[in-house]
Protein backbone atom coordinates (compact mmCIF):
# COMPACT_ATOMS: atom_id res chain seq x y z
CA UNK A 1 0.00 0.00 0.00
CA UNK A 2 1.44 3.26 -1.19
CA UNK A 3 0.26 6.42 0.00
CA UNK A 4 0.28 8.35 -3.82
CA UNK A 5 -2.02 4.64 -4.66
CA UNK A 6 -4.33 5.33 -2.00
CA UNK A 7 -4.50 9.45 -1.97
CA UNK A 8 -5.64 9.00 -5.66
CA UNK A 9 -8.05 5.98 -4.89
CA UNK A 10 -9.86 8.68 -2.60
CA UNK A 11 -9.76 12.03 -4.88
CA UNK A 12 -11.44 9.23 -7.62
CA UNK A 13 -14.14 7.90 -5.10
CA UNK A 14 -14.51 11.32 -3.34
CA UNK A 15 -18.05 12.32 -5.26
CA UNK A 16 -19.49 8.97 -4.58
CA UNK A 17 -18.11 8.87 -0.94
CA UNK A 18 -20.05 11.92 -0.28
CA UNK A 19 -23.42 11.06 -2.31
CA UNK A 20 -23.39 8.02 -0.32
CA UNK A 21 -22.79 9.83 3.38
CA UNK A 22 -25.40 11.92 2.32
CA UNK A 23 -27.63 9.04 1.59
CA UNK A 24 -26.95 7.65 4.79
CA UNK A 25 -27.64 11.44 6.46
CA UNK A 26 -30.62 11.78 5.26
CA UNK A 27 -32.18 8.98 7.61
CA UNK A 28 -33.47 10.46 10.52
CA UNK A 29 -32.48 7.87 12.91
CA UNK A 30 -33.21 9.34 16.36
CA UNK A 31 -33.23 6.64 18.71
CA UNK A 32 -34.53 8.63 21.55
CA UNK A 33 -38.11 9.24 19.66
CA UNK A 34 -40.34 6.14 19.10
CA UNK A 35 -42.04 8.11 15.97
CA UNK A 36 -38.23 7.49 14.58
CA UNK A 37 -37.91 3.45 15.29
CA UNK A 38 -38.39 2.75 11.46
CA UNK A 39 -35.84 5.36 10.55
CA UNK A 40 -33.71 4.05 13.16
CA UNK A 41 -34.06 0.57 11.57
CA UNK A 42 -33.43 1.97 8.29
CA UNK A 43 -30.44 3.76 9.35
CA UNK A 44 -29.53 0.05 11.17
CA UNK A 45 -30.23 -1.35 7.37
CA UNK A 46 -27.92 1.04 5.54
CA UNK A 47 -24.89 0.33 7.31
CA UNK A 48 -25.42 -3.37 7.28
CA UNK A 49 -25.86 -2.99 3.41
CA UNK A 50 -22.80 -1.12 3.22
CA UNK A 51 -20.51 -3.25 5.01
CA UNK A 52 -21.52 -6.20 3.02
CA UNK A 53 -20.73 -3.95 -0.35
CA UNK A 54 -17.29 -3.63 1.78
CA UNK A 55 -16.84 -7.10 1.60
CA UNK A 56 -17.36 -7.93 5.21
CA UNK A 57 -19.17 -11.18 5.56
CA UNK A 58 -21.30 -12.46 8.88
CA UNK A 59 -23.16 -9.37 8.53
CA UNK A 60 -26.09 -9.19 10.95
CA UNK A 61 -28.87 -7.03 12.35
CA UNK A 62 -28.54 -8.31 16.31
CA UNK A 63 -32.03 -7.62 17.87
CA UNK A 64 -32.27 -6.17 21.30
CA UNK A 65 -34.98 -4.54 23.57
CA UNK A 66 -34.18 -1.15 21.96
CA UNK A 67 -32.64 -0.75 18.27
CA UNK A 68 -30.43 -3.49 16.85
CA UNK A 69 -26.62 -3.91 16.62
CA UNK A 70 -24.65 -4.30 13.42
CA UNK A 71 -22.44 -6.70 12.88
CA UNK A 72 -19.70 -7.45 10.04
CA UNK A 73 -16.52 -8.89 9.78
CA UNK A 74 -13.81 -9.79 7.38
CA UNK A 75 -11.43 -12.72 9.05
CA UNK A 76 -9.32 -13.54 5.78
CA UNK A 77 -6.16 -12.09 7.16
CA UNK A 78 -5.31 -15.57 9.01
CA UNK A 79 -5.28 -16.58 12.92
CA UNK A 80 -1.76 -15.51 13.10
CA UNK A 81 -2.91 -11.71 12.43
CA UNK A 82 -4.18 -9.56 14.70
CA UNK A 83 -7.83 -8.14 15.15
CA UNK A 84 -9.03 -4.91 15.11
CA UNK A 85 -12.72 -4.04 16.50
CA UNK A 86 -14.33 -0.68 14.93
CA UNK A 87 -17.10 0.37 16.67
CA UNK A 88 -19.69 3.50 15.80
CA UNK A 89 -23.08 4.56 16.26
CA UNK A 90 -25.84 4.77 13.59
CA UNK A 91 -28.59 6.62 16.05
CA UNK A 92 -28.42 10.53 16.16
CA UNK A 93 -29.65 13.39 18.75
CA UNK A 94 -32.95 14.83 18.67
CA UNK A 95 -32.92 17.98 16.50
CA UNK A 96 -34.92 20.73 18.22
CA UNK A 97 -35.04 23.46 18.14
CA UNK A 98 -35.59 23.12 14.64
CA UNK A 99 -35.78 26.64 13.92
CA UNK A 100 -32.13 27.39 14.58
CA UNK A 101 -31.35 25.25 11.68
CA UNK A 102 -30.03 27.16 8.40
CA UNK A 103 -31.16 23.94 6.57
CA UNK A 104 -33.15 21.04 7.45
CA UNK A 105 -31.55 18.49 9.90
CA UNK A 106 -31.51 15.56 7.80
CA UNK A 107 -31.42 17.33 4.29
CA UNK A 108 -27.65 17.59 4.08
CA UNK A 109 -26.55 20.81 2.57
CA UNK A 110 -22.61 21.55 1.53
CA UNK A 111 -21.53 25.20 2.08
CA UNK A 112 -18.37 26.20 3.23
CA UNK A 113 -16.61 22.87 2.63
CA UNK A 114 -18.75 21.51 5.57
CA UNK A 115 -21.20 19.06 5.39
CA UNK A 116 -24.00 20.08 7.38
CA UNK A 117 -26.53 17.12 9.05
CA UNK A 118 -27.71 15.49 12.45
CA UNK A 119 -24.72 13.00 12.30
CA UNK A 120 -22.62 14.49 9.91
CA UNK A 121 -20.16 14.32 12.95
CA UNK A 122 -21.40 12.18 15.57
CA UNK A 123 -21.49 9.59 14.62
CA UNK A 124 -22.53 8.80 11.42
CA UNK A 125 -19.65 10.75 9.31
CA UNK A 126 -17.12 9.39 11.69
CA UNK A 127 -18.03 5.60 11.26
CA UNK A 128 -18.82 5.80 7.39
CA UNK A 129 -14.84 7.05 7.22
CA UNK A 130 -14.10 4.00 8.58
CA UNK A 131 -16.01 2.00 5.83
CA UNK A 132 -14.72 3.76 3.33
CA UNK A 133 -10.82 3.68 4.56
CA UNK A 134 -10.79 -0.09 4.26
CA UNK A 135 -12.50 -0.09 0.95
CA UNK A 136 -9.96 1.92 -0.18
CA UNK A 137 -7.31 -0.45 1.10
CA UNK A 138 -8.98 -3.48 0.41
CA UNK A 139 -9.42 -1.85 -3.97
CA UNK A 140 -6.00 -0.98 -3.81
CA UNK A 141 -4.25 -3.55 -2.55
CA UNK A 142 -6.55 -6.66 -2.51
CA UNK A 143 -6.31 -7.32 1.29
CA UNK A 144 -6.10 -6.04 4.73
CA UNK A 145 -3.34 -6.23 6.95
CA UNK A 146 -5.57 -7.39 9.91
CA UNK A 147 -8.97 -9.29 10.77
CA UNK A 148 -11.85 -6.80 11.07
CA UNK A 149 -14.56 -6.59 12.43
CA UNK A 150 -17.62 -3.83 12.91
CA UNK A 151 -19.79 -3.32 16.09
CA UNK A 152 -22.21 -0.45 15.04
CA UNK A 153 -24.91 0.18 17.47
CA UNK A 154 -28.35 2.16 17.37
CA UNK A 155 -28.24 3.35 21.07
CA UNK A 156 -25.55 5.25 21.91
CA UNK A 157 -27.58 8.35 22.19
CA UNK A 158 -29.55 7.08 24.61
CA UNK A 159 -26.72 5.78 26.85
CA UNK A 160 -26.42 2.44 25.25
CA UNK A 161 -28.93 0.56 27.46
CA UNK A 162 -28.49 -2.85 25.82
CA UNK A 163 -24.83 -2.93 24.06
CA UNK A 164 -23.50 -3.79 27.24
CA UNK A 165 -25.53 -7.03 27.69
CA UNK A 166 -24.55 -8.02 24.15
CA UNK A 167 -20.99 -7.49 24.41
CA UNK A 168 -20.65 -9.41 27.60
CA UNK A 169 -22.57 -12.07 26.03
CA UNK A 170 -20.90 -12.64 22.49
CA UNK A 171 -16.66 -11.30 23.83
CA UNK A 172 -15.79 -14.44 21.69
CA UNK A 173 -17.37 -13.10 18.51
CA UNK A 174 -16.16 -9.15 19.23
CA UNK A 175 -12.67 -10.62 20.58
CA UNK A 176 -10.21 -8.19 19.19
CA UNK A 177 -6.35 -7.04 19.74
CA UNK A 178 -7.36 -3.64 19.59
CA UNK A 179 -10.68 -1.80 19.51
CA UNK A 180 -10.85 1.74 17.55
CA UNK A 181 -13.36 4.11 18.10
CA UNK A 182 -14.09 7.31 15.58
CA UNK A 183 -16.49 9.18 18.43
CA UNK A 184 -14.58 12.01 19.76
CA UNK A 185 -12.47 15.69 18.38
CA UNK A 186 -9.74 16.93 17.85
CA UNK A 187 -8.95 19.68 20.56
CA UNK A 188 -8.40 22.42 18.03
CA UNK A 189 -8.43 22.88 14.27
CA UNK A 190 -5.32 21.14 12.51
CA UNK A 191 -4.40 19.70 15.89
CA UNK A 192 -4.85 15.82 15.52
CA UNK A 193 -5.51 14.54 18.76
CA UNK A 194 -5.45 11.04 20.26
CA UNK A 195 -7.59 11.34 23.11
CA UNK A 196 -5.95 7.97 25.55
CA UNK A 197 -8.56 7.74 28.53
CA UNK A 198 -11.99 8.81 29.80
CA UNK A 199 -13.34 9.73 33.42
CA UNK A 200 -15.75 7.20 34.51
CA UNK A 201 -19.19 8.13 36.46
CA UNK A 202 -21.82 7.51 39.39
CA UNK A 203 -25.07 9.96 40.12
CA UNK A 204 -27.13 9.74 42.91
CA UNK A 205 -30.35 11.35 44.65
CA UNK A 206 -30.89 12.93 47.73
CA UNK A 207 -34.29 12.62 49.09
CA UNK A 208 -34.64 14.23 52.46
CA UNK A 209 -38.22 13.89 54.26
CA UNK A 210 -38.90 16.02 57.18
CA UNK A 211 -42.57 16.54 58.60
CA UNK A 212 -45.42 14.73 56.98
CA UNK A 213 -46.52 18.09 55.55
CA UNK A 214 -45.87 21.53 54.90
CA UNK A 215 -45.66 23.75 58.04
CA UNK A 216 -46.03 27.09 58.79
CA UNK A 217 -42.71 28.80 59.48
CA UNK A 218 -44.18 31.23 62.03
CA UNK A 219 -45.30 27.85 63.98
CA UNK A 220 -42.86 25.69 63.52
CA UNK A 221 -39.47 27.37 62.07
CA UNK A 222 -37.14 27.06 65.00
CA UNK A 223 -38.80 23.62 66.66
CA UNK A 224 -39.08 21.16 63.34
CA UNK A 225 -35.86 20.70 61.35
CA UNK A 226 -36.09 22.54 57.81
CA UNK A 227 -35.18 19.50 55.17
CA UNK A 228 -33.88 22.18 53.00
CA UNK A 229 -31.62 22.81 55.86
CA UNK A 230 -30.59 19.58 56.26
CA UNK A 231 -29.54 19.14 52.24
CA UNK A 232 -27.44 22.47 52.58
CA UNK A 233 -25.63 21.18 55.42
CA UNK A 234 -25.10 17.54 53.68
CA UNK A 235 -23.94 19.51 50.38
CA UNK A 236 -21.59 21.37 52.19
CA UNK A 237 -19.94 18.39 53.98
CA UNK A 238 -18.79 16.98 50.29
CA UNK A 239 -15.87 19.03 49.90
CA UNK A 240 -13.45 21.37 51.54
CA UNK A 241 -12.79 25.11 50.50
CA UNK A 242 -10.41 24.38 47.99
CA UNK A 243 -12.75 22.03 46.27
CA UNK A 244 -11.40 18.90 47.81
CA UNK A 245 -13.94 16.26 48.00
CA UNK A 246 -13.98 15.38 51.98
CA UNK A 247 -15.53 12.05 51.73
CA UNK A 248 -13.26 9.09 53.09
CA UNK A 249 -11.38 7.20 51.25
CA UNK A 250 -12.51 8.61 47.88
CA UNK A 251 -9.03 9.62 46.49
CA UNK A 252 -7.38 6.58 48.01
CA UNK A 253 -7.10 4.76 44.20
CA UNK A 254 -6.99 7.62 42.25
CA UNK A 255 -3.27 6.60 39.90
CA UNK A 256 -1.57 9.24 39.45
CA UNK A 257 -0.13 11.18 36.52
CA UNK A 258 3.33 9.80 34.66
CA UNK A 259 6.11 12.59 34.06
CA UNK A 260 5.40 11.59 30.33
CA UNK A 261 1.81 12.23 30.67
CA UNK A 262 2.79 15.60 32.54
CA UNK A 263 4.35 16.60 29.79
CA UNK A 264 2.01 16.17 27.24
CA UNK A 265 -0.29 17.87 28.86
CA UNK A 266 1.96 20.86 28.99
CA UNK A 267 2.96 20.80 25.36
CA UNK A 268 -0.24 21.78 24.62
CA UNK A 269 -0.52 24.97 25.75
CA UNK A 270 -3.62 26.47 27.60
CA UNK A 271 -4.95 30.24 27.38
CA UNK A 272 -6.08 30.86 30.92
CA UNK A 273 -7.75 33.96 29.59
CA UNK A 274 -9.63 32.48 26.80
CA UNK A 275 -11.18 29.93 28.78
CA UNK A 276 -12.49 32.63 31.10
CA UNK A 277 -13.81 34.96 28.53
CA UNK A 278 -15.55 31.87 26.71
CA UNK A 279 -17.38 30.70 30.28
CA UNK A 280 -17.55 33.73 31.73
CA UNK A 281 -15.51 33.43 34.89
CA UNK A 282 -13.02 35.52 36.60
CA UNK A 283 -11.26 33.06 38.10
CA UNK A 284 -11.08 29.20 38.01
CA UNK A 285 -11.77 26.91 41.12
CA UNK A 286 -10.55 23.67 42.52
CA UNK A 287 -7.34 21.80 44.07
CA UNK A 288 -4.19 23.49 44.57
CA UNK A 289 -1.46 22.21 42.68
CA UNK A 290 -3.06 20.82 39.67
CA UNK A 291 -3.49 22.34 36.12
CA UNK A 292 -6.52 22.93 34.55
CA UNK A 293 -6.13 20.00 32.25
CA UNK A 294 -5.61 18.15 35.00
CA UNK A 295 -8.84 19.22 36.75
CA UNK A 296 -10.99 18.58 34.15
CA UNK A 297 -9.27 15.42 32.91
CA UNK A 298 -7.39 12.91 35.54
CA UNK A 299 -8.57 14.52 39.11
CA UNK A 300 -12.44 13.09 39.96
CA UNK A 301 -14.91 15.58 41.21
CA UNK A 302 -18.27 15.83 42.77
CA UNK A 303 -20.58 18.12 41.34
CA UNK A 304 -24.13 18.98 42.44
CA UNK A 305 -25.92 18.99 39.76
CA UNK A 306 -29.74 20.67 40.85
CA UNK A 307 -31.13 21.24 44.17
CA UNK A 308 -34.81 21.40 44.87
CA UNK A 309 -37.92 21.67 47.64
CA UNK A 310 -40.28 24.73 49.29
CA UNK A 311 -41.81 27.29 47.30
CA UNK A 312 -40.55 28.32 44.06
CA UNK A 313 -43.25 30.91 43.27
CA UNK A 314 -42.64 34.58 43.02
CA UNK A 315 -42.50 36.77 46.26
CA UNK A 316 -42.47 34.74 49.74
CA UNK A 317 -44.68 32.04 50.99
CA UNK A 318 -43.40 31.29 54.56
CA UNK A 319 -43.19 27.65 54.45
CA UNK A 320 -41.49 24.98 55.78
CA UNK A 321 -41.11 22.65 53.27
CA UNK A 322 -41.87 19.11 54.05
CA UNK A 323 -39.13 17.75 52.03
CA UNK A 324 -35.79 18.61 49.87
CA UNK A 325 -33.61 17.11 47.05
CA UNK A 326 -30.47 17.13 45.42
CA UNK A 327 -28.98 15.27 42.29
CA UNK A 328 -25.23 14.40 42.31
CA UNK A 329 -22.59 12.81 39.98
CA UNK A 330 -19.58 12.00 40.48
CA UNK A 331 -16.72 12.03 37.37
CA UNK A 332 -14.12 8.87 38.37
CA UNK A 333 -10.64 8.38 37.11
CA UNK A 334 -8.41 5.13 37.30
CA UNK A 335 -8.46 2.93 39.24
CA UNK A 336 -11.57 4.03 41.20
CA UNK A 337 -14.67 1.99 40.80
CA UNK A 338 -17.89 3.48 40.74
CA UNK A 339 -19.89 0.43 43.14
CA UNK A 340 -17.10 1.16 45.75
CA UNK A 341 -17.28 4.99 45.37
CA UNK A 342 -21.28 4.88 45.52
CA UNK A 343 -20.42 3.07 48.76
CA UNK A 344 -18.45 5.49 50.58
CA UNK A 345 -20.70 8.54 49.45
CA UNK A 346 -23.92 6.27 50.90
CA UNK A 347 -21.20 5.98 54.11
CA UNK A 348 -20.56 9.50 54.50
CA UNK A 349 -24.41 10.56 54.48
CA UNK A 350 -25.26 8.04 56.84
CA UNK A 351 -22.40 10.14 58.92
CA UNK A 352 -23.11 13.20 57.87
CA UNK A 353 -27.27 12.87 58.37
CA UNK A 354 -28.63 16.06 60.58
CA UNK A 355 -30.99 15.73 63.29
CA UNK A 356 -35.06 15.39 62.53
CA UNK A 357 -34.68 14.39 58.83
CA UNK A 358 -34.67 11.00 56.88
CA UNK A 359 -32.20 11.02 54.00
CA UNK A 360 -32.62 8.30 51.37
CA UNK A 361 -30.03 7.77 48.83
CA UNK A 362 -31.59 6.76 45.47
CA UNK A 363 -28.35 5.28 42.78
CA UNK A 364 -28.04 6.20 39.14
CA UNK A 365 -26.64 5.24 36.16
CA UNK A 366 -22.46 4.84 36.54
CA UNK A 367 -19.86 3.77 34.19
CA UNK A 368 -15.94 3.02 35.21
CA UNK A 369 -13.27 5.13 33.87
CA UNK A 370 -10.92 3.62 31.39
CA UNK A 371 -6.96 4.01 29.98
CA UNK A 372 -4.80 2.86 27.55
CA UNK A 373 -1.15 3.11 28.35
CA UNK A 374 0.07 6.24 27.40
CA UNK A 375 3.04 4.49 25.23
CA UNK A 376 0.94 1.66 24.39
CA UNK A 377 2.24 0.50 20.53
CA UNK A 378 -1.64 0.96 19.13
CA UNK A 379 -1.62 4.34 20.84
CA UNK A 380 2.02 5.52 19.32
CA UNK A 381 1.24 3.63 15.68
CA UNK A 382 -2.29 6.24 15.88
CA UNK A 383 0.06 8.98 16.58
CA UNK A 384 2.47 8.59 13.78
CA UNK A 385 -0.44 8.00 11.76
CA UNK A 386 -1.78 11.87 12.40
CA UNK A 387 1.61 12.86 12.15
CA UNK A 388 2.47 11.47 9.07
CA UNK A 389 -0.83 12.84 7.61
CA UNK A 390 -1.19 16.76 9.02
CA UNK A 391 2.39 17.29 9.29
CA UNK A 392 2.11 18.49 12.66
CA UNK A 393 2.66 16.72 16.53
CA UNK A 394 -0.21 14.45 17.88
CA UNK A 395 -1.89 16.05 20.95
CA UNK A 396 -2.15 13.86 23.86
CA UNK A 397 -5.56 13.80 25.79
CA UNK A 398 -7.69 12.53 28.03
CA UNK A 399 -11.62 13.00 27.77
CA UNK A 400 -13.18 14.81 30.88
CA UNK A 401 -16.46 13.42 29.85
CA UNK A 402 -17.76 9.90 30.19
CA UNK A 403 -18.40 6.95 27.53
CA UNK A 404 -19.83 4.33 29.56
CA UNK A 405 -19.87 1.79 26.77
CA UNK A 406 -15.96 2.50 26.23
CA UNK A 407 -15.13 1.16 29.47
CA UNK A 408 -17.57 -1.52 29.17
CA UNK A 409 -15.33 -2.76 25.55
CA UNK A 410 -12.08 -2.13 27.68
CA UNK A 411 -13.34 -4.32 30.86
CA UNK A 412 -15.42 -7.27 28.77
CA UNK A 413 -12.74 -7.55 25.76
CA UNK A 414 -9.38 -6.79 27.49
CA UNK A 415 -8.25 -4.90 24.13
CA UNK A 416 -5.86 -1.68 23.85
CA UNK A 417 -8.79 1.35 23.44
CA UNK A 418 -7.79 3.76 20.31
CA UNK A 419 -10.01 7.02 20.31
CA UNK A 420 -8.85 8.55 17.13
CA UNK A 421 -11.47 11.17 16.03
CA UNK A 422 -11.69 13.85 13.23
CA UNK A 423 -14.57 16.40 14.73
CA UNK A 424 -13.57 19.99 15.77
CA UNK A 425 -15.16 22.42 18.77
CA UNK A 426 -16.92 23.94 15.83
CA UNK A 427 -19.09 21.02 14.83
CA UNK A 428 -22.34 21.95 16.97
CA UNK A 429 -22.72 18.08 18.21
CA UNK A 430 -25.74 17.72 19.44
CA UNK A 431 -27.02 21.05 18.45
CA UNK A 432 -28.41 23.03 15.42
CA UNK A 433 -26.37 23.36 12.29
CA UNK A 434 -24.15 19.90 13.44
CA UNK A 435 -21.57 19.50 10.32
CA UNK A 436 -18.57 18.17 9.81
CA UNK A 437 -15.60 19.99 7.82
CA UNK A 438 -14.86 18.21 4.43
CA UNK A 439 -11.25 18.77 5.28
CA UNK A 440 -11.14 16.76 8.16
CA UNK A 441 -13.12 14.20 6.59
CA UNK A 442 -10.62 14.09 3.49
CA UNK A 443 -7.75 13.76 5.64
CA UNK A 444 -9.34 11.67 8.13
CA UNK A 445 -9.78 8.97 5.67
CA UNK A 446 -6.10 9.04 4.38
CA UNK A 447 -4.97 9.17 8.40
CA UNK A 448 -7.08 5.86 8.80
CA UNK A 449 -5.28 4.32 5.94
CA UNK A 450 -1.84 5.12 7.57
CA UNK A 451 -2.74 3.99 10.72
CA UNK A 452 -3.59 0.64 9.89
CA UNK A 453 0.03 0.17 8.12
CA UNK A 454 1.38 2.03 11.33
CA UNK A 455 -0.44 -0.45 13.13
CA UNK A 456 0.75 -3.23 11.24
CA UNK A 457 4.55 -2.34 11.28
CA UNK A 458 4.19 -1.99 15.63
CA UNK A 459 2.61 -5.23 15.94
CA UNK A 460 5.16 -6.16 13.50
CA UNK A 461 2.42 -7.87 10.95
CA UNK A 462 4.49 -9.15 7.85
Amino acid sequence: MTTATITSYLSEHRERHLEELIDLLSVPSVSALPAHNADTLRAAEWMSESLRKLGMENVALHPTKGHPIVYGDWLHAGEDKPTVLIYGHYDVQPVDPLHLWDTPPFEPAIREERIYARGASDDKGQTFMHIKALEAVLATTGTLPFNFKFCIEGEEEVGSPNLPAFIEQNKEMLAADVVVVSDTSMIEEDKPTICYGLRGMCGFQLDVKGPKRDLHSGLYGGAVANPIHAVVELLASFHDGDGVVTVDGFYDKVVPLTSEEKAAFEAIGFDEAVVKEEVGVQEFYGEKGYSFYERTWVRPTLEINGVYGGFQGDGIKTVLPSEAHAKITCRLVPDQDPDEILALLQEHVTMHKPAGVEVTVSLFDKGAPFVTPFNHPAIQAASRAFEKVWEVPTTFTRGGGSLPIVSTLDEVLQAPIVLMGFGLPSDNVHAPNENFKLKNFDKGLLTLCAYWEELAAALDVE
